[in-house]
């Protein structure tokens, strides 16, 4: 399973390996440890880097502010916990979007951001999804769609558990529109984002090794007391089980994506 950030440092040990490794090596293999393949999380904007052309993609995420619904609070206020994420991420939520050329394919892009309150989806990045997606229907284009998530944001409550059916509803008006979406799952992908957009779409990849499902095992566990079998919510078990459609190791996203488009053509 992958991990959140690298730590600071020339050198750094591997979660995966307990190897040491040269953070620019690692940085250089796109934050993959050369020794075991762990993929480490990365923040939407690496992310972005790592599949769109050079100088090719024209962001257009929204810039909007949750209003705080519930009026929560846990060890901090809800606005403040937002207001420290915008501060320390410099994104206005946990999703980027925008228009870019993979290869030279133009593609719709929503890239979610662990950074960001673990890449929860609240009123706020439902919106942007739903933004993105009726963008790419309007223009006829593909829709590419990274997914990385704890899933829906529990400050926000029954607001946040609407988003399901809001990004649902738009990417069915963007299938009958003839519209091609592509899911690249990434480590993790889980609750209420895997159980709306991320399952949706015409094809499905992964990155090696990430956890993808609805509750954890540790929740699934205190739920139920059931055991779970081995590698359970891996994207390998889910491509065996038929779940997701391919797995993609990082260094050849950008390639795969380019078929997809190219071959589906819609």
């Amino acid at each position: 399973m992958a991990k959140v950030d690298v730590p600071e440092g020339l050198w750094m040990r591997c979660t995966g390996c307990s190897k040491m490794i040269f953070r620019k090596v690692l940085e250089e293999n796109l934050h993959v440890c050369p020794e075991c393949g762990l993929h480490y999380r990365i923040s939407a904007r690496t992310r972005i880097a790592q599949l769109v052309d050079p100088d090719a993609f024209e962001e257009t995420t929204l810039r909007l502010t949750s209003s705080d619904p519930l009026r929560w609070q846990d060890s901090k206020p809800y606005p403040q916990r937002l207001a420290d994420a915008q501060r320390e991420t410099g994104l206005a939520d946990a999703v980027i979007s925008g228009k870019g050329y993979i290869k030279g394919r133009a593609a719709i892009l929503a890239v979610m951001d662990p950074t960001f309150v673990m890449g929860s989806m609240g009123s706020v990045v439902g919106e942007m999804v739903t933004a993105a997606i009726e963008r790419a229907s309007d223009e006829n284009l593909p829709l590419v769609i990274v997914t990385c998530s704890g899933g829906a944001r529990m400050q926000e409550g029954l607001v946040s558990l609407m988003q399901m059916a809001k990004t649902s509803a738009a990417l069915a008006r963007h299938d009958s529109a003839g519209g091609l979406y592509i899911t690249v799952m990434t480590d993790p992908t889980t609750a209420g984002v895997a159980a709306s957009f991320a399952f949706l779409g015409d094809v499905i990849v992964a990155e090696p090794g990430a956890m993808i499902g609805f509750a954890g095992p540790r929740v699934i566990w205190n739920t139920v007391k059931t055991e779970l079998p081995a590698g359970f919510q891996t994207a390998e078990f889910m491509l065996e089980h038929g779940f997701i459609d391919r797995i993609v190791p990082r260094h050849a996203l950008r390639s795969e994506i380019a078929r997809i488009i190219d071959y589906c053509g819609k």
